[in-house]
């Protein structure tokens, strides 16, 4: 399991941070096209969309969310 903290935003309290057996790799798969639909003007999107989206295209795998302050570093 790993932790990602996925920086869509120039803000880092926009950050979504989440622990999950998914690669780097897996997550931008899901979260690129989203972000650059917007940013093309097209369908907006926030966390809960993106997490939505990850836990859709992999409902096998882990995928926590976690609060900034939850999280002990």
């Amino acid at each position: 399991m790993k932790l990602f903290r996925i920086n869509t935003t120039a803000f880092e309290e926009e950050d979504l941070i989440v622990i999950t057996d998914l690669t780097e790799q897996d997550i931008t798969e899901v979260v690129s096209p989203l972000v650059n639909a917007e940013r093309d003007g097209y369908e907006e999107y926030d966390n809960d969309i993106l997490l939505a989206s990850l836990i859709k295209r992999y409902p096998q795998n882990t995928i926590i969310l976690a609060e900034e302050e939850t999280l002990i570093y």
